[in-house]
């Protein structure tokens, strides 16, 4: 070993012109600027690191600038920078010259650096960095690193770094410094050993007797100690450089990386040199960290205690730390990330280890219940930790005792323990989650089936506490769920992380404690049937066992006699018990046992027949009985009726009973009760589901195969007739009766809807069933009376205040509203029913707002435009249901607009951002909200706004989903709708109109389009017309007819309507003659785009022939004529312009020049400024407008925006009277 001075001259020694000058690797820089070598060899990591480092060691020994030039370069380059810093920057200049010099040598336009590129190249640049620092620390701890030279300007290089601005300096270097730091604590760990040594050596030497001591001897150990000594302090004084130089700094940074990079370091520190750095006052950035607002940084925090706890000689030093930080490591159990909460778990269970008496029994119940988490890991850790709480402390003398077996094995106590949690987590439902949440660390106790068995069938002990009821309950469930985690191997509903592929080992795993289950439960289930029998709920679940056996261990294991047993046990269950659920457990489980594939098949299944034998033969009976005696039958001879009846229908679930012909009794007896009124209600209920089952069983038989037509025909007939009598139960005075009724009917109607026949089942055609209006109406008023009410409304049998019945109720509600949403999802009811649905969406959002968007969502990706229209519809029917209510006058302020306004928003932000997607749909929706607004007109006579203008407020909330395109095509179809008078008007009443046309100007086309430009437009539009427009045959005006109203026969036909322009208010008195009859004009103009059918014909025109091929969509024909228009505007514009100057000197309003309307704008009416009149001119267009962008910034001198209701003065007024007339 050579000692540090002897180190230190060597290397200080510069090697100017020696062989190796200048050379790294063998490769020579003449002009001083470094190469990147170093950078590109760390990068590529393929060679060995040592000789990487071996070779810089080298370069330093003959020019130690040279070489720490290049690796102060390598640091530059590490970090992203194109900089070079060269020999005259190294010799001349200060680390923060030259670090502000390289800062300006940054790609600002990028932010990446190596340690965050993404890409194969740059995965493992990060490990390779740090193995570089680690070995080049190594490689150097004899000799370099005390030199006084390299490390003082490696650490100086690194802190002035990580204190710059720039997040890759700040990044890389501190990454540097925190893995160089590392490297110093194994280096000074390496000296404290050695020192050790060496003190103990010399202590050895100087106690022996003075013949046989080695003065030499003496001397050596006491240099090489002093020797020793100085390098630790040199050591310990480049960790404090780069301790208070860089971490203290670092460990806050704004980074969250960068303070994850400190805190994982320090817990190395913590590790490695515990004598050193495990006190408080490096513990204590640990515990502050540990508030982080990023999770990573947290996560590192808790990994790096975990190495600390981990080891019990530490615990010591720790206990400080632990009692003023232990609350803040509880609470992380309930961490927002769940990565985090699983390591604070895990922290918990290595200080349970450790001690005690550290963790109240608060602090344990905090994490006790998360073994019920969603989250499986953060439930398998919390179940460990119950594990190493509850069942880990065994007594003494189990450890040696042989192996007992039953009640006297170990486990029992521990059995009872996870028994007893059990009930006092009060989480009876969810048995199968403390399983899971056990089974990584207890499955061994889990699996101890036969303890369990004993439990429940043997005697106690003397001295033993026998289980109580509540208790056996319990624990046949947490049986139950052990039984079905090891022969399924997957985990409960609602854990489940994916389908996982299960190795070899685990598939042995599975088999072997199937046939382990199988031979114990074969034996025991019996008896436990017959001493639980007449408990619905213990019996419910030992019924589930034998659905996980390996039933050809029945006849291999000659286990035929606990078959039969078992068999009869069954069949007394079902004659003792009239509960739904006991019934299908025991259903179940003979599907179970009637497999074909195993022998005892035959068995079983003769079984089965005698059973339901008897029970059809008892049904029958009964019934003929029961309806003979009529008003007479007494109670006993209904529950006869209902115990059997119930019976049969569990059985018919799972098992085709065709062979018993159920539907002639079952209908008879569901028409009795429609006639007379009075059967009583769960015969009804349990009668509708039993012929439900007879027509599904029916069905799938006939879907199987080749099926005759006399079966197809009774059938259609069953079927049919009994959807009449579920349409009869929907008015039935008994609440349950009609919701059972309705179920029925909804899916026997999506069952035999349309869709059936796809998937190669053609031959099905004549069962498909199409709902009458009639029936769809019904349907509808249910769903309106019996789901959207308050929850006050359903009393609930009285018990209103029951918190787990209206959650029942409510459950039972959004069931109802699902099954007929499916409906209109699948086009078995006509989707327009939808509106009345769509419109609940906000009122009702807590109770069904996910049922309600889902079907938003489905509708519009059958059909988008009939989802458009039904949207519209509802806010259309909430609309008129607002103005009945409120009358013609209401407040636009009031709730119930507000609310209206609100779901209209709504409903825009479901269409999404994808404007192409909806772009027809959106224009749609708008076409039909501009017609239904002006749809009806004033009550109160001329002049003023038709009775659903408000409307128009409302539908602005979609204005934002149209494209620029279209919002002026939106725009000019409302002008077609407008009068003259209408667009002057400035009223509150006519704000609706005001603020949904500057919706649609905004971001429009031509921010210039005048408040009448599509009216004089049209003027000339309809004269200039050569041809009459295209009209459509009367053939296809009575196709169009035959479709339901707001209904198209597909998406891309409902641009292809024919419609009829609603009738308009009427026009101001106008003297010119092609204005003279304002509503011909627009239906003139109104017909190029939308032909009337043949009926509906204005008398003077003549049809014509049209083909389908040739209609174009709206959109499109409102482009084309504009096109036209603007080309015969650009040919007037001068003409036009010099009447309007004529017009405003003589300050008559209306002048009349070449039969062309001029209209005035409001605001330059009373001002004569041609100048700013040319400002507003619009050049390829006649559209004369004052853009309220332009108007506010740059005309303040003009008269107040009209626009603005609050100035609305009597002058303003009057202003406008003398323009009008």
């Amino acid at each position: 070993w050579t000692g540090g001075k002897k180190g230190k001259k060597a290397a200080g020694e510069k090697g100017k012109g020696g062989k190796g000058a200048g050379r790294i690797n063998g490769h020579h820089q003449e002009n001083g600027m470094e190469n990147m070598m170093l950078f590109e060899v760390v990068k590529l990591g393929r060679s060995a690191m040592q000789s990487v480092v071996d070779d810089w060691i080298e370069s330093y020994k003959h020019d130690r600038d040279v070489a720490l030039l290049d690796l102060i370069n390598f640091f530059i380059q590490c970090s992203g920078c194109k900089g070079v810093v060269t020999g005259e920057m190294f010799r001349n200049m200060q680390n923060s010259e030259i670090i502000r010099r390289m800062t300006e040598e940054f790609d600002e336009d990028s932010g990446d650096y190596p340690l965050t590129i993404a890409g194969p190249q740059w995965k493992k640049f990060k490990t390779s960095f740090c193995e570089f620092i680690s070995v080049l620390v190594r490689q150097c701890q004899y000799s370099i690193i005390y030199d006084e030279y390299m490390m003082d300007t490696v650490i100086s290089l690194l802190t002035g770094l990580s204190d710059s601005q720039v997040r890759a300096f700040r990044h890389t270097s501190t990454l540097a410094a925190m893995k160089l730091m590392t490297a110093l604590v194994n280096v000074a760990l390496n000296l404290s050993i050695n020192m050790d040594n060496t003190q103990r050596q010399y202590e050895a030497e100087r106690n022996k007797m003075v013949a046989k001591r080695a003065n030499d001897r003496l001397e050596l150990l006491l240099q090489k100690r002093k020797e020793l000594q100085e390098n630790q302090d040199e050591i310990e004084n480049m960790m404090n450089a780069i301790f208070k130089g860089v971490f203290v700094h670092r460990y806050r940074d704004s980074i969250a990386e960068i303070r994850a990079i400190c805190i994982e370091e320090i817990g190395v520190w913590m590790k490695l040199y515990s004598d050193a750095f495990l006190n408080d006052s490096y513990l204590k950035y640990v515990g502050w960290t540990m508030h982080d607002k990023q999770g990573e940084v947290r996560l590192k925090c808790l990994t790096a205690l975990q190495g600390l706890y981990h080891n019990r000689e530490l615990n010591a030093r720790l206990e400080l730390f632990t009692s003023r930080f232990k609350d803040r490591i509880v609470s992380m159990t309930l961490d927002k990330e769940y990565d985090v909460a699983v390591q604070a778990i895990k922290l918990l269970t290595l200080v349970l280890n450790s001690t005690d008496e550290v963790l109240t029994p608060e602090d344990c119940e905090s994490v006790y219940h998360l073994v019920y988490s969603a989250h499986r890991p953060v439930a398998v850790a919390a179940g460990e930790f119950l594990f190493k709480k509850l069942f880990s402390h065994r007594e003494p003398e189990d450890e040696g005792a042989p192996k007992r077996r039953g009640r006297q094995s170990p486990n029992a106590n521990l059995i009872k323990t996870t028994v007893f949690f059990f009930l006092e987590s009060e989480l009876h439902e969810h048995a199968a989650y403390l399983v899971d949440s056990l089974w990584e660390c207890g499955a061994e106790l889990l699996k101890d089936w036969e303890c369990m068995i004993s439990l429940l069938l043997d005697d106690p002990l003397p001295g033993e506490e026998a289980l109580t009821d509540r208790q056996e309950t319990a624990l046949i469930e947490i049986m139950l769920c052990t039984v079905r985690q090891a022969a399924e191997c997957h985990p409960p509903v609602g854990r489940g992380t994916g389908k996982r592929v299960m190795t070899a080992k685990e598939k042995k795993t599975q088999l072997d404690d199937r046939t382990r289950i199988t031979e114990l439960f074969a034996v025991a289930l019996p008896p436990l049937l017959a001493k639980y029998a007449v408990d619905g709920e213990k019996v419910t679940n030992l019924l589930q066992l034998p659905q996980f056996f390996d039933l050809e261990i029945y006849t291999t294991g000659r286990l035929e006699k606990h078959l039969e047993s078992l068999l009869r046990q069954i069949k007394e269950i079902v004659e003792k018990h009239t509960d739904t659920e006991v019934l299908e457990s025991c259903s179940k489980t003979y599907h179970a046992l009637c497999n074909e594939e195993f022998t005892i098949f035959n068995r079983v299944d003769i079984a089965r027949s005698q059973l339901l034998d008897e029970l059809v033969d008892k049904f029958n009976r009964l019934l003929e009985d029961f309806l003979q005696e009529g008003e007479d039958a007494d109670e006993d001879d209904a529950y006869q009726v209902l115990s059997t009846l119930k019976r049969i229908t569990a059985f018919h679930n799972a098992h085709d009973l065709s062979g018993w012909d159920l539907f002639t009794s079952n209908f008879k007896l569901l028409n009795t009760g429609i006639e007379n009124g009075d059967m009583p209600e769960q015969i009804v209920i349990h009668s509708l589901q039993c012929t439900h089952y007879v027509i599904l069983w029916h069905l799938a038989k006939l879907s199987e195969g080749s099926s005759r037509k006399d079966d197809l025909v009774t059938l259609r007939k069953q079927m049919r007739a009994f959807c009449m009598m579920c349409q009869r139960y929907l008015t039935n005075v008994n609440t349950a009766v009609k919701e059972q009724a309705f179920t029925i009917l909804c899916d026997l109607l999506l069952i035999f809807s349309h869709q059936m026949v796809s998937g190669g089942r053609e031959h099905l055609e004549p069962l498909v069933y199409s709902p009458e209006d009639s029936l769809q109406s019904e349907l509808l008023s249910f769903i309106m009376n019996h789901v959207f009410i308050d929850q006050d409304d359903d009393t609930n049998n009285g018990q209103q205040d029951d918190e787990a019945v209206k959650i029942e109720a409510l459950h039972k509600r959004r069931n109802l509203l699902a099954a007929y949403c499916k409906l209109i999802i699948y086009c078995v009811v006509e989707m327009r029913t939808g509106a009345d649905i769509f419109k609940q969406y906000m009122r009702y959002y807590n109770d069904y707002g996910d049922i309600i968007k889902e079907t938003m969502s489905k509708t519009r990706q059958i059909d988008k435009i009939q989802c458009a229209k039904t949207l519209i519809l509802s806010l259309q029917q909430l609309f008129i249901e607002m103005v009945t209510e409120l009358g013609h006058g209401f407040d636009r302020s009031s709730s119930a607009f507000c609310g209206i306004k609100e779901l209209a928003r709504r409903f825009s932000l479901t269409f999404g951002l994808d404007q192409v997607k909806t772009r027809d749909a959106i224009a749609m929706l708008h076409k039909d909200g501009i017609e239904f607004a002006f749809k009806e007109p004033s009550p109160q006579g001329e002049g003023s706004p038709p009775r659903n203008l408000a409307f128009l407020d409302i539908l602005s909330e979609f204005s934002s989903k149209l494209m620029r395109q279209d919002k002026r095509t939106v725009h000019m179809y409302l002008e077609r709708f407008m009068t003259f008078q209408m667009a002057l008007q400035r009223e509150d009443c006519w704000l609706p109109l005001i603020s949904y046309r500057n919706s649609l100007q905004a971001g429009g086309d031509d921010d210039t389009m005048s408040v009448m430009s599509g009216y004089s437009s049209r003027g000339s539009s309809v004269r200039s017309k050569k041809t009459k427009p295209p009209v459509v045959t009367a053939g296809t005006s009575a196709a169009k007819r035959k479709l339901p109203e707001g209904i198209s026969s597909s998406s891309s036909e409902v641009w292809q309507q024919s419609m009829q322009t609603p009738v308009m208010m009427p026009s101001p008195h106008l003297t010119s003659t092609a204005m003279r009859d304002p509503k011909r004009a627009r239906d003139d103009s109104f017909m190029g785009v939308y032909p009337l059918p043949h009926d509906q014909q204005q008398p003077h025109q003549h049809p014509q022939h049209h083909q389908p091929t040739s209609q174009v969509t709206w959109m499109l024909a409102q482009r084309q004529q504009e096109e036209a228009r603007q080309q015969e505007r650009a040919m007037n514009y001068a003409k036009l312009r010099t009447n309007l100057q004529h017009a405003i000197r003589r300050g008559t309003g209306l002048m009349e020049e070449d039969e062309e309307p001029i209209v005035e704008d409001v605001m330059m009416s009373s001002e004569g400024r041609m100048d700013d009149l040319n400002e507003g001119m619009d050049f390829d267009t006649m559209d004369i407008d004052l853009p309220p962008s332009k108007n506010r910034r740059e005309r303040s001198e003009l008269k107040p925006d009209y626009f603005d209701p609050s100035i609305m003065d009597e002058s303003v007024s009057s202003i406008k009277i003398r323009i009008l007339y």
